[in-house]
């Protein structure tokens, strides 16, 4: 279901895309590749020159690699398009920083006290918070088991997924349909005076 019709005519003048693509590796560990541009319809007077409509402000990369438990065993962050050429393309290497923080403990945080500021890119480390989501993508159904095994005898974990968002709260309709298995009964709503 798309969007609904703008209320009013609108010119498009910025795109910003974020891309992701997620790789499992011959031995055994994960990449994902990241990318982010920002792109103007319009020339765009920068302090470093005019850049010509349609030629990114910003077209940076960053890598992580992954294991299997959501490590980050190794980064590398470059810039192919940057507002400041020979300043914003020198932070890169501090992407290792990266290096030893796990997706799912505390990634986000790691991010911040190792790269917020002047201590990093805004765009890159931007780029960086949204690898958790990204990663768990990738692992569903591959490395994290997602079914519900209701047929099987063999599961005895609740699925990753379940209590992780709205839809599929153990206490939910989709949870009660998808994974009956793991259903719960919602809780009463007390009634106070």
């Amino acid at each position: 279901m798309p969007l609904s019709p703008p209320s009013s005519r609108r010119a498009l003048k910025h795109t910003r895309a974020i891309q992701i693509e997620a790789f499992a590796r011959d031995d055994g560990l994960w990449d994902l590749d990241a990318h982010i541009s920002d792109i103007k319809t319009r020339d765009s007077k920068l302090a470093s020159g005019i850049r010509q409509a349609g030629d990114p402000i910003h077209s940076l990369y960053l890598r992580i690699t992954i294991d299997l438990q959501l490590n980050v065993v190794e980064a590398e962050a470059v810039s192919d398009a940057v507002p400041y050429p020979g300043h914003c393309d020198a932070i890169g290497p501090d992407y290792k920083k990266l290096i030893g923080l796990n997706l799912m403990k505390g990634f986000r945080d790691g991010v911040k006290r190792r790269l917020s500021g002047t201590s990093g890119c805004t765009h890159l480390t931007e780029l960086a918070q949204v690898l958790p989501t990204a990663a768990i993508q990738a692992f569903a159904g591959d490395v994290i088991d997602t079914r519900d095994g209701a047929s099987t005898d063999d599961q005895t974990h609740k699925p990753f997924q379940l209590d992780r968002c709205h839809a599929l709260r153990t206490d939910g309709e989709a949870v009660a349909k998808y994974y009956p298995r793991w259903a719960v009964k919602p809780q009463a709503v007390s009634e106070s005076s």
